[in-house]
């Protein structure tokens, strides 16, 4: 789009002579005529208004011999270069020649590097360089030779870039290498100008060529002007070219559009001045001076050039930065709305971030985006755009559309599809600024509240607040924060990104929760729906509807998308085991027994109270109390207390007793049978340790039951009665050897009785005849009366507790007790056997007292044992007894006989070293001097360290004791104070 970049004005009306050649210098024009004369003209009155017209200052005739083919002026060394019939080097004060290159005669092409210093020139088939040397010399450098006329040339860094009639090259200035870049048009002659940038324009035809300073192209595209130009000069942002007919002005911004045509006839030369543009006529100069930018920004807003008005923008000049910023600001707001009535909503959304509009005024575009209630308002500008706000919504169903019709719903589905997407990629780039305010606002808000006299009054706010998810938000940032992300995640579900949905909700956001609780049911969003929930805390609303879908995923025969587990639920809970403990309890209730492993496992990971789970088990789900405590003891045996294990074992011992009382009725009981829960139970009473036994006996049936009646005996200490159970009621000796032998092992302590005696109780309840089943049932009774229980426990208490002396001596009262009961039962053991027989019908069980004796002979005393043995028994069964016993006494006896001797051996090489350390010998001479006093020891009293050599007057040694016990005792008193 077309527009007034430059404004032309007639500078030298009239000008009566031929231009070959014109340079500016500051205000004031070179013109080089074809009769080799050089006019300067400058403006009227030394005005730096180059607008007015230009008078005649000087003009020297006799400037050249011949015509002034080319000029150039370099400020920065205060010299004017000419090329007529030669390069000539002329002072820009006085224009006083001050060097010719003699060897540049017949030379139609130079260029200058400023930056060093350099001149090159193109002499037929010949290229050389020159070197100022600051002063008024000239060094020549180099001297290249080239395949045809050099046409145009220029510095390109290092190197020269050359135009051919037919071709460009680049010619290395160091070693004369050259290589090409491309041909050359054949309409128009070679055109080699430099940019300010380094880079090249080369012109090929109507096409000017972007390269850099290697000759490689650039690939920002092309320059197409309307006819091959003669000349071209930039002047950013602009690049003019001189054409046959007109002067043509271009952008050098992509895609290079056409700025201004200036139809001018006969323009024979164009040179680029400090702020416009020169143009040399046949009869007249012209000068193009740019239009203020300010005016062309308006024209191109005004023409809907939006693009290139932003890039004038930014050629304003730096004092005036509020203005830019103003100017930008307007000028894509304008832009971005233009966008977005014509369907670019992604470019359009870039321009409203580059406007920095606040986001209310870009959602305001997009009807069908609900947004929470906000203080912030922002009325948007009137848009002639018509917006269909309900596009989800399905066609009526009464009317059967036309295809044109459903053409243009598809186009209009089409349509917002793409604005919600730009919408989304607008709203994701500004969530980061706002989310960072948001945080930082709320962190400050309470660390303010922390230090503040209202920090008590702001936790009762969180409080009475919490679980909330409409909480009024009174920060500005939070509130817009809770509008951007309120949108984003209505535009996520729009346009189906669900997952992108879930991320959104996963993290750190403030959506607002009743705008988004109310669509994700409406779209049955689930999962993004338990997300919301629980990024607003409300794991209530959020367990409550992940149990309904864990209960519509096990009904449901359907295959449907996601399924929902137990195991979910459990999942979910873990995080709120130490901040809501109660909650968890509830809820796992509900998934207890479908997956009670991993329910026991949240429990024992959540560091949840047993006790309190027991309790909440016991009164909403008891037929899982026992397996939780039984998962919770495999787990962990030290995470379950003396009273849950009590808990358990009763709960085993009541299934037990209900079955016992089934099967009894039935006159179908069988001791010898085990159900599951039966071994669980003697597992129990035989593993765990903090229950009451006492309690559990009472429980127990008179008739039945008998291991689990010996097993806690045995808990209660009573092994007699334990083992008269296994032996004469269960009769399995293998079961009273195995007591016998976890006694043993679990009490080897010299102070308690039953571990040395243990086998010979055994002994006696199979030597002794079995007693009576009366005072058998009499003597558990009278154990399982109250004061006797109390009794036993005191009893048994006070023996824990006591130790060192009076634990020994009572050990060895019930020791000598026990050794009474065994001397007497020996003696009187062939009485007992004919009472027993008479009374009982039972027999001695000698057999089973010779394989006790064989198979644990190391344990027993065998004095002891010998002694309860009847005389009858013959010598002969008991080898196997007393042979390993004989051998281990005779064995330890020479160990022992070993170790004494050594002993005494060791003793004697001590006292060896006693006598040899005591003949010690040491020598006083006459010079021999104390070591405290420094003075000589002659013959007064003297003692010896214990290394033999230090000698100290032995008053001097005790004064030092003295000291050292009197420093220690005002050390300790310092303590004690």
């Amino acid at each position: 789009m077309v527009h007034s970049a430059y404004d032309c004005l007639e500078l030298v009306p009239n000008f009566n002579g031929k231009i070959e050649a014109i340079e500016s210098y500051g205000s004031k024009l070179l013109l080089g005529c074809s009769d080799g004369s050089l006019r300067i003209y400058a403006p009227e009155n030394d005005s730096s208004d180059r607008s007015k017209p230009y008078v005649l200052e000087k003009n020297y005739t006799g400037f050249a011999k011949k015509p002034v083919v080319s000029m150039e002026v370099v400020e920065s060394r205060e010299l004017l270069l000419s090329l007529s019939e030669s390069i000539s080097f002329h002072r820009l004060s006085s224009l006083e020649t001050i060097a010719v290159i003699t060897k540049a005669k017949g030379a139609n092409v130079f260029c200058w590097d400023d930056r060093r210093g350099f001149l090159c020139f193109g002499r037929q088939k010949r290229v050389c360089i020159f070197r100022h040397d600051g002063g008024r010399g000239f060094v020549e450098v180099k001297e290249f030779g080239v395949p045809d006329v050099v046409k145009s040339m220029s510095w390109c860094g290092e190197n020269i870039c050359l135009g051919f009639r037919r071709e460009y090259v680049i010619l290395n200035a160091s070693n004369g290498a050259l290589s090409e870049v491309f041909t050359s048009g054949r309409l128009a002659p070679p055109l080699v100008v430099p940019l300010p940038s380094g880079e090249l324009l080369l012109g090929k035809e109507n096409i000017g060529v972007f390269v850099d300073q290697n000759g490689k192209l650039i690939p920002e595209g092309r320059i197409c002007w309307s006819e091959a130009p003669l000349e071209v000069v930039i002047q950013k942002p602009y690049a003019i070219a001189l054409l046959p007919r007109f002067v043509e002005i271009r952008s050098l911004r992509q895609p290079y559009p056409l700025i201004q045509t200036i139809v001018l006839r006969n323009v024979r030369h164009i040179c680029q001045s400090s702020n416009s543009v020169i143009l040399a006529l046949d009869n007249s100069i012209q000068g193009l001076f740019p239009v203020p930018l300010g005016a062309q920004i308006v024209q191109l807003t005004a023409s809907g050039n939006f693009e290139e008005a932003l890039s004038l923008c930014k050629l304003l000049p730096p004092e005036d930065s509020s203005l830019r910023a103003a100017k930008e600001g307007s000028i894509h707001m304008r832009y971005a709305h233009y966008l977005f009535d014509n369907g670019s909503y992604e470019d359009a959304m870039e321009h409203f971030l580059e406007a920095q509009v606040d986001i209310t005024y870009v959602l305001s575009l997009y009807q069908s985006i609900v947004l929470p209630k906000t203080t912030i308002v922002h009325e948007p500008e009137k848009l002639d755009i018509e917006r269909d706000a309900s596009y989800l919504s399905s066609v009526s169903d009464d009317m059967e559309p036309s295809p044109s019709d459903e053409n243009a719903a598809l186009e209009s589905k089409k349509t917002n599809h793409n604005m919600l997407m730009a919408l989304i990629k607008y709203l994701q780039k500004k969530r980061g600024y706002f989310i960072e305010k948001a945080t930082s606002e709320g962190t400050d808000e309470v660390v303010l509240d922390a230090v503040g006299d209202n920090f008590a009054s702001y936790s009762r706010f969180r409080k009475a607040n919490k679980g909330r998810g409409n909480v009024s938000v009174s920060s500005g940032a939070r509130e817009m924060a809770s509008i951007l992300d309120t949108a984003l995640l209505q535009a996520l579900l729009l346009t189906g990104q669900s997952s992108a949905a879930l991320e959104l909700l996963r993290g750190v956001n403030y959506c607002d929760m009743k705008i988004c609780e109310e669509i994700l049911r409406k779209g049955n969003l689930n999962v993004a729906l338990l997300e919301l929930y629980k990024c607003k805390s409300l794991h209530r609303q959020a367990l409550e509807l992940l149990h309904k879908l864990v209960e519509e995923s096990r009904s449901s025969q359907s295959e449907i998308t996601q399924r929902f587990k137990p195991e979910d639920i459990v999942e979910y809970l873990k995080p709120l085991c130490g901040t809501d403990p109660i909650l968890v309890l509830e809820f796992s209730m509900l998934v207890l027994e479908s997956c009670p492993s991993q329910t026991i496992e949240l429990f024992l990971s959540g560091n949840i109270p047993a006790d309190m789970v027991n309790s909440y088990l016991k009164q909403h789900s008891p037929n899982m109390q026992a397996r939780y405590l039984e998962l919770m003891l495999a787990m962990n045996e030290n995470a379950i207390s003396g009273n849950l294990q009590n808990e358990m074992v009763n709960i085993y011992l009541s299934e037990v007793l209900e079955w016992h009382a089934d099967l009894d009725a039935q006159q179908n009981w069988d001791e010898k049978t085990f159900t599951p829960t039966r071994k669980k139970l003697l597992s129990a009473l035989e593993g765990i340790s903090e229950y009451n036994p006492g309690a559990l006996l009472k429980r127990l049936p008179q008739d039945a039951l008998y291991e689990e009646r010996a097993m806690l005996l045995g808990k209660m200490n009573q092994h007699e009665l334990a083992l008269s159970l296994y032996v004469h009621k269960l009769h399995v000796p293998e079961l009273a050897l195995s007591y016998c032998d976890r006694v043993y092992e679990s009490t080897r302590q010299p102070s308690v009785k039953s571990s040395s005696n243990i086998y010979l109780l055994l002994m006696q309840i199979y030597l002794n005849p079995r007693k009576t089943t009366a005072s058998f049932e009499m003597r558990i009774a009278n154990l399982l009366s109250p004061q006797n229980a109390a009794i036993s426990r005191a009893s048994a208490t006070s023996v824990k507790s006591r130790g060192g002396r009076n634990s020994k001596k009572i050990a060895e009262i019930e020791g000598a007790e026990d050794t009474k009961v065994s001397l007497s039962s020996t003696d009187s053991s062939r009485s007992d056997d004919d009472t027993d027989e008479n009374e009982g019908g039972s027999t001695i069980m000698l057999d089973e007292v010779l394989d006790l004796l064989s198979r644990r002979w190391d344990r027993i005393n065998g004095a002891q044992a010998l002694k309860l043995l009847p005389r009858e028994t013959k010598l002969q069964d008991l080898l196997s007894f007393l042979g390993p016993l004989l051998r281990k006494s005779s064995e330890m006896y020479r160990n022992c006989s070993v170790i004494r001797s050594l002993r005494q051996s060791e003793s004697l090489q001590v006292k060896d070293e006693l006598y040899s350390q005591r003949k010690g010998v040491v020598k006083i001479t006459s010079d021999s001097t104390c070591s405290l006093c420094r003075k000589k020891i002659g013959t007064s009293v003297f003692a010896v360290y214990p290394n033999g050599s230090t000698l100290v007057h032995f008053v001097c040694f005790k004064d030092s004791q003295n000291m050292k016990a009197v420093s220690k005792g005002s050390q300790l008193r310092k303590r004690s104070n």
